[in-house]
């Protein structure tokens, strides 16, 4: 047998696979072979999207199968021993796996992390690979666990059955705390973005605990009914029997799994006594779901129970961490244990990307002042100051104001999606009430179809729970949009929330984060990739804040003799049993009256799309300059520039490679008056060294004038005819993505396999097609 014929999964398949089955492998429940690790990042492009390539482990190894061990990079014979090691480190570092292997069929170069056996890299014969209890002796050691230790830290996961594991990060997040809590430690603090599954992540800790006999009684508080009543039903299900819900002062001690709204237990005087119906050390383990809000109310709800239950293991899961100069979660939980941030979950594609589109009003940029004397709607004398975007919708209304926010939305969604899912954010119940009223008249079509077209969701609207449980239901088309103030900034899973809209002033870092996190889930069969947050208030100003998406930073120091529990935060506002705001952040009183103004004119003063850079953080200078920056600092000359576009085997990699690097070249063509009917390819040529543009339709034409493929038959050159088509409407990712034969406009040639073969094969299928990409880019 040649080898160096085989292709990287004959390689796999005849050589790999075998090696590891015959060192004690179980190929169904240890052996992932091309376990997909990532989603790849969805990339937008004006309305349009599509994913970047996914991150893809030829093989990953399972020690238990919630226990990823080692991980395999293959390649065809006609590399060497270890040229997958790179890649393969690189799969090692996410999975945060010791062992890693390369191999093209000859052997395994093996890299050792821990050293086990004095050395960091060896070959090693294909029989020679190890067992997975030599890997896990191995780790284990390195770890110091005891047996009872590795007895809980090897517990396996709840399986459904459906053989679905769950993402990379939960894996990280749920081993790493069942492994803390093994060894001791008591505190613990789960930092991971909305969206990316705290309370999957939260059952299976508690189910491993739990079936392992370590933690026989838990407590699980959360701060709102709709996500006790969510978790019960979704989440915990498979508790069945062995779980209840705290209701008020009805406590039965015969159940070992409890779910509890904070207030139900600490509530007023008499309900603040119902928890204390169990003895100190009845529960075992205490989670604590969005810890950040128990920590803002002022009566300290989860710290007062957590004190008491203070010989419990203890974890605390947010979505942003609480640090201020005077209130911080960190100090009690400690460090977190585990961080899976907005911006990673994005880069991975778990999460849903986002554009941001500003308005700036005269009105807020300038202020008003009345006349002296001046009265409003109702013939209220108003108060002669100066007025400014701090007042606005507070203070003072100034009507044309909502009205011209309503419009801008609604041209928005009658431009993209007009039953896209919105979530309006007002200052207040009052306001939210009028920018309902004002969406209403600028969509009389669509109120028509259905009343509930537009609706407000706070907390003193007698059906808001049925409008919120509609909202966020994917199946339902109605409401579409909602109007609201705080009620729906946590705790809420919009899915397939499309649009954000903040005409709120937001001045907490960790409010701000919230309310996002509302249009970060990606839902596909609904068609949501991405989300556009409307800002008419300046709240983005925070994406400027380093600290949007880093780590929490320890601010409050406890000084000698005070709490190492810090004093409560008046940041946010607890929540009534009912699941609804208190009313401490939904309305807003004053001493001052409000005052009502219509005919005072407001406009906009400027509109700006804000793009963001690799780091994620806004981009400030023009597009064009931090393009051609960045693009300059990519490459060194136009030489440079057309040498590894021609070497690339896929070019929408580089393509994909400057989006990630902040590159928008749908936003950069328009800048530079070139349309969407330019190639990337031009639009850098164009930017950085003035190379006259061309139009993808222009570059088609050239190749089809020259007839560059008569060497193939009749039917491969109407496939190639076919190809440019798609290049000309929708570039250079259509020629490289196998998927497009399968389109309509294919299947006249037959199946993909059938049009390769007209080519001769898969692989002069492939050369044809990089053919055709030097026919395009060679009069370059």
């Amino acid at each position: 047998m040649d080898k160096k014929k085989l292709s990287e999964r004959d390689i796999c398949t005849k050589f790999i696979t075998p090696a590891v089955e015959r060192a004690g492998w179980d190929i169904l429940t240890q052996v992932r072979e091309e376990l997909y690790l990532t989603k790849g990042r969805i990339q937008v492009s004006g309305q349009l999207h599509t994913r970047g390539t996914p991150k893809r482990a030829d093989y990953v190894l399972f020690y238990k199968p919630n226990i990823p061990i080692a991980v395999i990079e293959a390649k065809d014979n006609k590399h060497s021993v270890g040229a997958g090691l790179p890649q393969g480190l690189g799969y090692g570092e996410i999975l945060e796996v010791p062992f890693v292997f390369s191999s093209n069929g000859d052997a395994f170069l093996f890299r050792n992390n821990l050293k086990s056996e004095g050395v960091l890299e060896k070959e090693i014969a294909l029989d020679e690979f190890p067992s997975p209890e030599q890997l896990w002796q191995w780790w284990e050691e390195a770890k110091g666990l005891t047996p009872e230790q590795a007895r809980l830290v090897t517990q396996d996961y709840f399986n459904d059955g459906t053989d679905k594991t769950p993402r990379y990060y939960q894996l990280l997040a749920i081993n790493k705390t069942v492994e803390a809590i093994a060894q001791g430690q008591q505190r613990l603090l789960l930092v991971m973005a909305t969206g990316t599954g705290k309370t999957l992540t939260a059952f299976q800790i508690i189910w491993r605990l739990w079936r392992a006999g370590a933690k026989k009684r838990i407590l699980f508080l959360a701060d709102r009914n709709i996500l006790v009543d969510q978790t019960m039903t979704n989440d915990f299900k498979p508790f069945g029997g062995a779980m209840t819900k705290i209701r008020n002062r009805r406590i039965d001690k015969a159940f070992e799994i409890y779910l509890s709204l904070y207030q139900a237990v600490s509530g007023n005087e008499e309900e603040r006594n119902a928890y204390k119906q169990f003895s100190p050390d009845f529960f075992d383990l205490i989670v604590v779901d969005e810890c950040h809000r128990g920590s803002a109310a002022e009566d300290s709800n989860w710290r007062e129970i957590l004190e008491y239950f203070s010989e419990a293991t203890q974890i605390g899961l947010t979505a942003t961490p609480k640090e201020t100069e005077t209130v911080s979660n960190t100090d009690y939980f400690g460090p977190p244990i585990y961080t899976y941030s907005l911006k990673q979950g994005i880069d991975d594609g778990f999460l849903a990307p986002y554009k941001v589109v500003r308005f700036d009003f005269d009105r807020d940029l300038s202020g008003w002042t009345p006349q002296a004397g001046q009265r409003d709607r109702y013939g209220h004398e108003i108060d002669q100051r100066e007025y400014n975007a701090r007042d606005f919708d507070r203070s003072l209304v100034l009507s044309r104001r909502t009205e011209l926010v309503a419009a801008k939305v609604s041209e928005f969604l009658r431009e993209t999606d007009p039953m896209g899912k919105t979530i309006v954010f007002c200052e207040n119940q009052e306001h939210a009430e009028r920018m309902r009223s004002a969406l209403v008249n600028l969509n009389p079509e669509q109120v028509d179809k259905n009343q509930r077209y537009v609706v407000r969701i706070t907390s003193d609207v007698p059906d808001a729970q049925d409008n919120l449980d509609d909202f966020i239901s994917p199946r339902l088309p109605y409401p579409v949009i909602a109007t609201t103030s705080k009620l729906m900034s946590t705790g809420v899973d919009a899915q397939t929330c499309k649009v954000i809209v903040l005409d709120q002033r937001i001045q907490s870092m960790t409010e701000f984060k919230q309310i996002i996190g509302r249009g970060t889930r990606v839902n596909e069969d609904h068609d949501k990739f991405y989300f556009t947050i409307l800002d008419f208030k300046g709240a983005t100003e925070l994406f400027r804040d380093p600290d949007f998406d880093g780590d929490p930073v320890q601010v409050y120091q406890p000084g000698p003799g005070e709490s190492p529990v810090p004093p409560a935060d008046t940041d946010g506002a607890a929540s009534r049993e009912d699941g609804w705001d208190a009313g401490t952040g939904d309305d807003v009183t004053t001493a001052t009256r409000k005052f009502y103004v219509d005919g005072v004119e407001v406009s906009v003063a400027a509109r700006r799309e804000i793009y963001f850079d690799a780091q994620g953080r806004p981009i400030t200078e023009s597009l064009k300059d931090y393009s051609r920056r960045t693009l300059t600092r990519e490459f060194a000359s136009l030489e440079d520039f057309l040498r590894r576009w021609d070497d690339a085997e896929r070019k929408q990699t580089i393509i994909e490679e400057l989006r990630r690097e902040g590159v928008h070249f749908e936003a950069l063509a328009h800048e530079l008056g070139l349309g969407a009917h330019h190639d990337p390819f031009d639009v850098i040529a164009h930017l950085v060294w003035g190379r006259p543009p061309l139009t993808r339709r222009e570059r088609a034409a050239r190749v089809k004038k020259r007839d560059a493929f008569t060497r193939y038959g009749e039917t491969a050159r109407a496939v190639l005819d076919q190809l440019l088509d798609k290049y000309a409407d929708q570039g250079v990712g259509q020629l490289e993505d196998r998927e497009v034969l399968k389109l309509p406009d294919f299947r006249p040639f037959g199946t993909p396999l059938e049009i390769a073969r007209a080519f001769g094969g898969k692989t002069e299928y492939e050369q044809a097609i990089r053919a055709l990409e030097d026919e395009l880019y060679s009069a370059s």
